[in-house]
């Protein structure tokens, strides 16, 4: 009887130890989850990750609601969204609501200063005409070499219009006095990116202007096929002013200088989620915080998606294909957030 006593007390011990662990590896069991993501898919990738990741934490994740960038602020700091890993700071700065400090919080850095733009040239023809910056496409040869339609000027594949680079461009030719050197091409973006990698593969220089993340930095790598080049000296648009010092960076890989005046202001891309949220769910909070991204790993997969592999099955496909890959780092992840929910 004495012996039965104690394998039965035994025998609780290790049901409740059991249960135990899998709290401590499933701490988001029983909690729903709505993130949200942008509309603009170079940023799916990063959702399909935390996606996975709040899962393997237990959580029920529901789809993400693709939303643009003022509504998703706004449903956030409302409560009807927990989080989503598209934010790009100072850039969106000026749209959040007023409480969002009340009610919301950046947290973790996606990509710090990963969301650049700027403007590059192929390197080898940078080299040859020694081009460190906008002002020396003032240099008859150096015009002469990116002229593609013989109208005298060099031609930047730009930003068509509408879109919030084309004003930074326009901004640019005016106040670099560049407007009789540089012609803005503003047709499609991709049509124009697609030529200039014709042009490039054939020997054919190169005059573009792009961002971070993106597949054009995949398809031309900095430092090796293209070179990012300077703006002549920081002349920031009105929009840019308070945030002028962001224009200048150092440490980018593929720059004719360090540090580069790259004229657009360099942002951190960065989760937000609703306070509330993070404030019940340790787990997710320490997830979040620590969930980062090599913009490279990035561009390498919006090069995929630029190839057509691009459905949500595919993008999901390639979450678990970089997990499998870092799992170290994941793992890492994981650990980190299960502690912090003990």
């Amino acid at each position: 009887m004495k012996l039965m006593k104690s394998l039965t007390t035994a025998l609780f011990a290790v049901l409740i130890a059991s249960s135990a662990f899998a709290m401590d590896m499933q701490p988001g069991k029983g909690v729903t989850v709505q993130p949200a993501r942008a509309t603009w898919n170079t940023g799916f990738f990063q959702e399909a990750l935390v996606h996975k990741g709040l899962e393997a934490l237990g959580y029920e994740v529901k789809k993400p609601r693709d939303l643009t960038n003022p509504i998703f602020y706004k449903s956030v700091t409302l409560g009807d969204v927990d989080y989503w890993t598209n934010g790009w700071f100072p850039m969106h700065n000026a749209q959040l609501p007023k409480n969002f400090d009340e009610k919301a919080q950046k947290i973790g850095y996606v990509a710090k200063a990963g969301g650049m733009q700027g403007y590059l040239v192929s390197k080898r023809d940078a080299e040859k005409y020694d081009i460190k910056s906008l002002d020396d496409f003032k240099r008859p040869e150096v015009m002469k070499a990116f002229d593609t339609n013989g109208d005298g000027k060099a031609d930047l594949t730009a930003c068509p219009p509408g879109w919030g680079c084309e004003q930074v461009i326009t901004h640019h030719m005016k106040v670099y006095d560049l407007k009789d050197y540089i012609n803005p091409v503003k047709a499609s973006y991709e049509a124009g990116m697609a030529a200039a990698l014709g042009g490039f593969k054939s020997g054919k220089p190169v005059f573009f202007y792009t961002w971070t993340p993106n597949w054009t930095v995949y398809k031309f790598k900095p430092g090796k096929d293209v070179v990012w080049i300077n703006v002549p000296e920081i002349k920031p648009t009105e929009a840019q002013a308070s945030d002028a010092d962001r224009m200048t960076v150092s440490g980018v890989e593929g720059a004719v200088s360090d540090p580069l005046k790259a004229g657009f202001v360099v942002s951190d891309i960065r989760a937000v989620a609703n306070k509330k949220f993070l404030e019940k769910n340790p787990a997710a909070a320490k997830f979040l915080e620590l969930f980062t991204l090599p913009l490279a790993d990035i561009n390498a997969q919006n090069t995929r998606m630029n190839e057509g592999e691009k459905s949500d099955k595919d993008i999901a496909e390639h979450a678990d294909e970089w997990i499998k890959n870092n799992k170290a780092t994941w793992d890492g992840w994981l650990k980190a957030a299960r502690e912090a929910a003990k």
